[in-house]
Order: structure tokens, then C-alpha cells, then sequence
């Protein structure tokens, strides 16, 4: 499910609650104070600024987070070799299943099947846009078509630079999640890989902890900086497993570059290529993650 689609799934249901409140066009600029502790949000909206007071700010504002910029959190990057690049292409009937995409010797071609398009991505060496664009356009269609020979005549919609979108890949988190008054999950307290789609997962997992942890207590009032550490100490261990996972596949495997094609895959890759039925174990990993996390409501005990 595309991620606008989930989210307007969400919603829909959430506008069932009577204390749910759902704010668009309002875009968060800054955090307010008092003292160290962050009391608030000031946003921005059509109908100019205002300032929103919480009890808790829970920053999930993805890999460029306003509220993790303002609240001054440290974080810690992890080098990755690679780029993406995103587009759309047309789905037909007859077109074969496609559970990932297609790799050949360092570079993956991906594919997301979105019912009536594919939604591709394809994996680039970090900073090497330009170079595909001096290429040129047909150049690159080309390159396509020799992972998906399926989309032959269908790459010629892809007939301005404009229509393919570059994704600035990044493996990166925070040293703490949290501040007095403040919390960030998902993307804002770990930018993932696209590799393996399982950044969301991980972001959906984060929010499920932190309502089991914090929901009770917020019904009382303020959580304290060491409830929300709670969550970190949840969450961190498989954010770690997960992105280190990612970093050895982008410096290892999917690099952007053509490698060696007589060179070996590691032990772990060819015993997948070998032995089938071990990929399930892989799927589970990303599918579900390390620890998959359970909706508690103590209401209904």
C-alpha cells in the first residue's frame, strides 16, 4: 500500500474518535520552550502562524525532521555508496509477477507493483545523477530495459528528466531519541535504505511502542524524560540489527556500480541462491523485523 493511501487509511478511521483532531496545511517551523523542556510547536498555515501546546511533541517528520532539527538532537551518520532513483512506469495485464526487482552484478533494479503502474526503483552510485543525465535519456531507458526486457515499450515514458525523481539514500540515527517534552520515531530518529522497504515498518513498530508505553501515563498528564527513553530502549536494538544489515548489503552487494561478474556473492547470498526455501527466512526478517510489535490496550483486559 503506498504510503498517502495508508495514511488517508488512518485517518479515516482515527476521525471515528471524538478527541482526534487531524490539522493539514499546517507545517511545523519550530519547537517552544520553557527551559529545556519542549512545550509546543509553532506552524505554519494559509492562514498564518500559531503556536500548538502538548504535553508531548512526537516528532515522526521523516529523514529531514523540522522537530529534530529544532530540538538540537545529535545524530550519527552511516556511509552509503548509493542513490536512488524513482519513476513511474505503466502496468499491463500480462506483465510477470514481481515480488523485488531484478540485480545484476552490483545494481538492483526494483519494482513495486501499485495495481495499474510499477513504481521502479533504480540503484545509482551516491552522486552520480549528473553523470546519468550527461548520458542522456536514452541511454538511460536502455539501461532499464536490460534488467525488465518486459517494459520495452513502455520506457519511452519516460520522456523528461523531470519524471525521474532522485533519492538522496541515507543510513543515519540518533544518539538519543528524546528530550524533556519530546520524542522522535520513524525516519526522524533513523533514516533507513530503501532496501527492503522496511523503513515504514520500522516507523509503524516505533509508534506501536510508543502507545503501549506512553498512552496510559499521557492520560494523567506529562511522560518524563525516562518513559521516553523507554521507547529508545525498545526500538534502538532493532533499528541497529536492521541498518547494520543495510550497510553490509550497499558496500558488499547492491553498490550502484557493475562489479566483477566472475566475483563470488557472499557465503550468506549464495546459500539463499542455493537453497530456495531458505529465502522465506530473509522475507520474515523484513517483512515482520526482529521484533514486531502488538497493539496492548489495557481497556480491553
Amino acid at each position: 500500500m503506498p504510503q498517502w493511501d495508508f495514511l488517508n487509511f488512518l485517518s479515516t478511521y482515527a476521525k471515528q474518535f471524538p478527541s482526534f483532531q487531524l490539522l493539514t496545511e499546517h507545517e511545523v517551523v519550530d519547537l517552544t520552550f520553557d527551559r529545556q523542556r519542549v512545550t509546543g510547536v509553532r506552524v505554519k498555515t494559509p492562514r498564518g502562524e500559531l503556536e500548538i501546546r502538548a504535553d508531548l511533541i512526537i516528532g515522526a517528520d521523516g529523514r529531514h525532521s523540522m522537530v529534530e532539527a529544532c530540538a538540537g538532537l545529535e545524530r550519527r551518520d552511516f556511509g552509503v555508496p548509493i542513490d536512488a532513483l524513482w519513476m513511474r512506469i505503466s502496468k499491463k495485464q500480462d506483465d510477470p509477477e514481481q515480488s523485488f526487482g531484478f540485480f545484476q552484478h552490483g545494481k538492483l533494479l526494483v519494482l513495486l507493483d501499485r495495481g495499474d503502474y510499477w513504481q521502479c526503483g533504480f540503484v545509482i552510485p551516491k552522486g552520480g545523477f549528473d553523470d546519468i543525465k550527461a548520458r542522456g535519456l536514452q541511454r538511460f531507458q536502455n539501461d532499464i530495459v536490460s534488467f525488465a526486457g518486459f517494459l520495452r515499450d513502455r520506457v519511452p515514458e519516460l520522456d523528461d528528466w523531470s519524471k525521474i525523481k532522485l533519492l538522496t539514500v541515507q543510513i543515519n540515527r540518533l544518539r538519543n531519541w528524546c528530550r524533556d517534552g519530546l520524542l522522535c520515531i520513524g525516519d526522524s530518529a533513523h533514516a533507513m535504505s530503501p532496501a527492503g522497504g522496511v523503513g515504514i515498518n520500522l516507523a509503524i513498530q516505533d509508534a506501536v511502542a510508543t502507545a503501549n508505553l506512553l498512552a496510559e501515563k499521557l492520560r494523567t498528564g506529562p511522560v518524563s524524560v525516562d518513559d521516553l527513553r523507554k521507547v529508545q530502549a525498545r526500538r534502538e536494538w532493532p533499528t541497529r540489527l536492521i541498518q547494520a544489515m543495510q550497510v553490509f548489503i550497499h558496500r558488499r552487494v547492491v553498490t550502484g556500480r557493475t562489479s566483477d561478474p566472475n566475483g563470488s556473492l557472499p557465503f550468506v547470498f549464495r546459500l539463499l541462491k542455493w537453497f530456495p526455501i531458505l529465502r522465506q527466512i530473509p522475507a520474515r526478517f523484513i517483512g515482520m523485523g526482529p521484533r514486531p510489535e502488538h497493539f496492548h490496550s489495557p481497556s480491553a483486559e
